[in-house]
């Protein structure tokens, strides 16, 4: 196998493995209510102050109209809530609950083993030559296809 044979092989695996094995992990027994895009965007509303409807909309790179659909399982199950501005009633804020900020501790843990496992892998060293390396990437896809920065 070619070098570039390898690359893509690994980046397509990498690709697929971690998207398939967060979404079996996040969507368990005490969550099995939502769906691993349900926890997306948990994560864009956060835990700080509440997001526009609009906001969020941005992060998750949607329509609104979209966001909306999503947010009506999320407040119908008690992840969130959504709620009109007193001082602009086209604006639509949204925060998540207690049930919405277990589930995004929960994300949040997966992440954090995660990224504890592969430099627990790593010696001091390669963890810079790896940090580096996915920056690469990342600005690679970034000036490719025209992606945002978050």
């Amino acid at each position: 196998m070619t070098t570039d044979e390898t690359l893509n092989e690994l980046l397509v695996r990498l690709f697929k493995d971690i998207m398939e094995i967060e979404a079996r992990c996040l969507v368990n027994e005490e969550f099995k209510d939502i769906s691993y895009n349900d926890f997306h965007i948990i994560e864009a509303i956060g835990l700080k102050e509440p997001k526009s409807m609009t906001a969020v909309a941005k992060l998750m790179d949607v329509t609104t109209g979209t966001l909306t659909k999503a947010m009506d399982g999320l407040t119908e199950k008690g992840y969130a809530v959504r709620e009109r501005s007193k001082q602009d009633k086209r604006v639509v804020w949204v925060y998540l609950t207690d049930k919405g900020k277990a589930a995004y501790a929960h994300h949040e843990e997966f992440h954090r083993k995660m990224i504890a496992n592969i430099k627990g892998q790593l010696n001091e060293q390669e963890t810079p030559i790896l940090i580096y390396t996915l920056a690469k990437l990342v600005d690679y896809f970034q000036e490719e296809y025209g992606l945002e920065e978050e």
